[in-house]
């Protein structure tokens, strides 16, 4: 063993050749963290002194080859500021420099997966060789960052600057097919032959079959093209790159800038410019809340996963009662992640309906050429249609997902909790309504729980497992589990009206609503919200959902919270519902709608909405964009203030969690949380105090006017 530290070792292998092999000591995966790249640069200063080396070939020694940086380092590091984090990522590219400059050939073995930091360590290489099972990629835009180890300065040097563009900006994973198409890796085997392949490649290098020194010399020299090449391709690429991102996501047109700077630079001056850029992305509050999101994914998981672990119970075979667009989508869920379901109805046409729903998407699947048609009857054959309760003693949970009506719900209830085992599940897909109030008059109310699916359900993230009061351990635990079979993110929260996520929507829905009352242009508050980052404002969001939805929803909610959420006027949303105008579903309500050429639903002007609504609001009055923002928000994020005090939700890391994957929360703020984080509570709560003449959702809680009083913040 020529060297041995808890990240890498170096073995000689003979003919000169050494295996330097990742694998990270205490770790299921290779990251780059600090303490593993002070190790990496160990190793090479170990390999530089033995005489006689001629070749290394970079292995893991985990089912993975390198899964990127640690992240849980990075708030750190960029809370040290620009000039800290510029100083930092030059230390480390002085590190990868010293291993690219070993006096002989290198060839990465990219056995799984390889992201970020790795494919920039296996960038230092002449050489790459990736296992048909690997994939590869820089993800790093997704966190409001880009590649700071030297992968903005070698990938375009190596793949040209349209496919490097592509690359780095876009974030997504590359599979070997495209990897070696572009030229980021030289050869693409089996699995069981990558090592072999990384030895003979050295081998040739070595014996001077491959000219090794000019694949390097080709990292260390500028881009291969001239001024005016440089300035077509970067200028061609910036207008589509900078018309994806956006003004809210600032990662990639940093990263261009970056490479276009750079293009005509030596490595070494040209990593400095990346290292000037790096530190201006990574200083950005869309970095810091993007990062916080990751971590914040990170901790639902490990939440949910502690969950899952408590209970043995395998659910076999499901079942759900409602079929419909929601029931039929539930089915689809479950039987396209490998569990059986029977879809209960008391009327064939909408069995059908929901069979046809679970059809059309397992036909755009097969269309797009994700599963074959063998998959797509497979999976419609673990769906089973019934009009009777004839299986339901096999069945180990029940989702019921009939109308959102309490009264049917527990004549549901009732009649099912006869024809099931006394260890069945039943947990109600309901949006609002109380799960302690569901359970009421059940004989095993310990086996009853909420398990809200979000619309529509194969694209939504979220569900929402609700413990009610007399929920057992067991019920959650089982039906978490369930949800992340079904390839879903379960997030439990105790019971109340709305539970967390909707609780927290109709206090955005009220202060919209105020809005117009006083005098507002709901297309302005729209535009205005769209702007701050919603997919969707509050009235197309409205018009979505379904106006007649939102008002019943909004009638639970007043019911629930009337000291806050029971208005004292009539809301436009519900003067269009007393016209017919439901939204989209009936083609008209604040906006109008007709199918565009694929068939959507394209929303336009609908000046009518204005005549309609004319005897319940003010006279037009102009609103600024940050009045508007704050009428908006901070009936939302008081809300969720509240629900973190009544500990609805166990964590500001779920309840950011919750809002971005169930409601589209703009990621770029990092969730309601993050938001206030960044604000400043106490400026939060002055924010809020201006607005304490409109009630009470714009009255800060307790817990957000001691933690301002504390200086204190939701994270770190």
């Amino acid at each position: 063993m020529l060297y041995s530290g808890p990240a890498f070792s170096a073995q000689a292998l003979g003919d000169g050749i050494v295996e330097l092999k990742f694998d990270l000591a205490g770790d299921s995966v290779n990251k780059l963290n600090q303490a593993a790249l002070k190790d990496l640069d160990a190793a090479t200063q170990a390999i530089a002194k033995v005489p006689d080396v001629k070749g290394v070939i970079l292995t893991s020694g985990k089912p993975v080859f390198i899964v990127g940086a640690d992240v849980t380092e990075f708030t750190g590091i960029s809370a040290a500021g620009g000039e800290a984090v510029a100083k930092g990522v030059l230390g480390v590219n002085q590190m990868l420099g010293r291993f690219e400059d070993l006096p002989f050939p290198k060839v990465a073995a990219i056995n799984g997966v390889c992201l970020g930091g790795g494919l920039e360590l296996a960038l230092a290489c002449e050489y790459r060789v990736m296992s048909t099972a690997a994939s590869v990629g820089f993800p790093e835009v997704k966190l409001g960052i880009f590649p700071g180890f030297g992968g903005s300065v070698r990938m375009p040097r190596v793949i040209g600057i349209d496919n490097a563009v592509e690359w780095i900006a876009t974030g997504s994973d590359k599979k070997p097919d495209a990897a070696l198409k572009d030229g980021a890796v030289d050869a693409v085997v089996a699995p069981e032959l990558l090592r072999d392949a990384a030895l003979a490649m050295v081998k040739e290098a070595i014996a001077g079959k491959l000219d090794w020194k000019a694949k390097r010399a080709e990292k260390l020299a500028p881009v291969k093209l001239n001024a005016l090449e440089q300035m077509m391709a970067f200028t061609s690429s910036m207008a589509v790159v900078g018309g994806k991102a956006g003004p809210n996501y600032p990662a990639p047109m940093l990263a261009l800038r970056s490479m276009q700077e750079s293009a005509g630079k030596g490595r070494d001056d040209a990593l400095a410019i990346e290292a000037k850029y790096f530190a201006k992305a990574a200083t950005t509050p869309q970095a810091t809340a993007l990062v916080g999101l990751f971590l914040a994914d990170q901790a639902v998981k490990k939440a949910s996963g502690g969950w899952a672990k408590k209970s043995a119970k395998e659910i076999k075979q499901a079942a759900v009662l409602g079929a419909g667009i929601m029931g039929g989508g539930i089915a689809y869920q479950s039987a396209s992640k490998g569990t059986p379901i029977i879809m209960k109805d008391i009327r064939s046409e909408a069995l059908d309906l929901g069979l046809n729903e679970a059809g059309k998407l397992l036909s755009k699947q097969v269309e797009k050429g994700k599963i074959t048609p063998e998959q797509m009857s497979a999976t419609l054959a673990r769906i089973r249609p019934t009009l009777n309760y004839g299986d339901f003693k096999e069945v180990d949970i029940i989702i019921e997902a009939v109308v959102e009506n309490p009264k049917v719900k527990k004549a549901v209830f009732a009649e099912v909790e006869g024809m099931v085992r006394d260890d069945t599940i039943i947990a109600s897909n309901t949006s609002t309504i109380s799960i302690s109030f569901l359970a009421e008059g059940l004989k095993r109310p310990q086996n009853f729980v909420g398990m809200h699916f979000f619309n529509p359900v194969h694209m939504m993230p979220l569900v929402e497992v609700i413990r009610g009061k007399q929920s057992s351990d067991e019920a959650v635990a089982a039906t978490v589990k369930l949800a992340q079979k079904m390839g879903k993110t379960p997030i439990v929260v105790n019971d109340c009206p709305g539970f967390m996520v909707n609780r927290v929507l109709f206090p955005y829905f009220a202060g919209f609503h105020m809005l117009l009352r006083d005098g507002a242009d709901f297309a302005a508050v729209d535009k205005v919200m769209e702007k701050f980052g919603w997919p969707m404002g509050p009235a197309y969001l409205m018009d979505v959902v379904g106006m007649d939805t939102g008002v019943h929803a909004a009638g639970v909610m007043a019911e629930g919270f009337p000291d806050r959420m029971k208005p004292d006027f009539q809301s436009t949303t519900e003067v269009l519902v007393g016209h017919k105008r439901y939204g989209q579903k009936t083609g008209s309500g604040y906006y109008t709608y007709a199918p565009d050429k694929k068939g959507k639903p394209k929303k336009s002007a609908y000046p009518q909405a204005y005549d309609l609504i004319k005897g319940v609001v003010a006279d037009r009055k102009e609103f600024t964009p940050d009045e508007i923002v704050a009428r908006c928000m901070v009936p939302m994020v008081n809300e969720v203030a509240r629900c973190l005090e009544e500990k609805i939700v166990a964590s500001p890391f779920e309840a950011d969690m919750s809002l971005i994957y169930g409601i589209g929360f703009p990621p770029f703020r990092g969730g309601a949380c993050r938001y206030v984080d960044q604000m400043g509570v106490a400026n939060f709560v002055a924010l809020a105090d201006q607005y304490k003449s409109l009630g009470k959702l714009y009255d800060a809680p307790k817990l957000l006017r001691d933690m301002a009083a504390a200086g204190k913040k939701f994270f770190g």
